[in-house]
């Protein structure tokens, strides 16, 4: 083996190391921005409810 076949054997191990790293990332990210619109959206609703109650209590 000579030196440029030793580089392509361990850049192609490395490679799907990279790629899992960047695809756990992603859904990392992906997981934190869901939690965001949850949370926005339950307090949309929440604050349709305290509006809904305030106009039957009076």
């Amino acid at each position: 083996m000579d030196s440029v076949e030793i580089l392509s054997v361990i850049d192609s191990e490395t490679r799907p190391a990279k790629t899992k790293a960047k695809k756990r990332k992603w859904r990392e990210i992906e997981a934190i921005k869901e939690k965001y619109r949850l949370k926005k959206e339950l307090s949309e609703m929440d604050v349709g409810l305290e509006l809904e109650l305030e106009q039957l209590s009076r």
